[in-house]
């Protein structure tokens, strides 16, 4: 049978291709590809503890087998936004045309605000997640970030979902960039409206970090002498020292 291999940061540098398709034998796992994939390549072997498997858009145990024409997609640690920066309210241009989104355009807090905003609601909370010019005790020239976007607006919509479950709030957002970001430019924006600020407050930042755990994107830190991606390259050295 014919399956689709996806690889992302650390990993697609690795190999040196974002996909391809294989011929594996029946019954293959999800976890027998993995071994497969990374056999004789030290430096990914190493770091099958901390990646997580998804098969058709949706996170597998690695007992998973596979069928015929399955996407399979191999997820190093992922790493959501930066720091954050106030956004005060401001009437804006027409919301998103969908409330949880992946998306290389430039991020406009008052679209995502305006997805959620109701008569209903006492209270809405926006986070800005921007770029900073620093992080690990070096200068930040850029962010370039990286993302299985199909499977992490499926996730966005999770955590939507989990916040409607914890508080019963119905109006979230979440917008997400990719690509090359400089310092002061925005990376994330969740925007929440609830009855009640300290529901809206909570829910905001349940949503940052859930987001940070399980959705995947990556972001590759870039310095004046050279780059790493966080979350993977931190994990694969955490995972091979002595």
């Amino acid at each position: 049978m014919r399956v689709r291999v996806r690889y992302f940061a650390l990993m697609r540098e690795e190999i040196g291709t974002g996909e391809e398709e294989r011929d594996v034998p029946d019954g293959t796992t999800a976890g027998a590809l993995f071994d497969a994939v990374t056999a004789g390549r030290p430096r990914l072997e190493g770091m099958r503890p901390a990646t997580m498997l998804m098969v058709n858009e949706a996170y597998a145990p690695a007992d998973r087998p596979l069928a015929d024409g399955d996407e399979v997609a191999f997820i190093p640690p992922v790493s959501g936004g930066g720091g954050g920066v106030a956004s005060p309210p401001d009437a804006g241009p027409a919301p998103l045309v969908r409330p949880f989104l992946v998306t290389a355009e430039p991020l406009d807090p008052r679209r995502v605000e305006a997805t959620v905003a109701h008569p209903a609601a006492g209270a809405v909370v926006t986070f800005t997640g921007a770029v900073r010019d620093h992080a690990r005790g070096r200068v930040v020239v850029a962010l370039d970030y990286e993302a299985y976007a199909p499977a992490a607006e499926k996730l966005l919509a999770q955590v939507g979902d989990e916040i409607r479950e914890k508080w019963g709030i119905e109006r979230v957002a979440v917008a997400h960039r990719t690509g090359y970001l400089v310092p002061g430019e925005a990376s994330v924006v969740i925007a929440v409206a609830s009855a009640h600020r300290g529901e809206a407050f909570a829910a905001c930042q349940y949503a940052i970090e859930r987001l940070k755990e399980i959705v995947p994107i990556w972001k590759k830190e870039h310095y004046a002498d050279g780059a790493v991606w966080v979350g993977s390259e931190a994990e694969y050295r955490r995972e091979t020292s002595p």
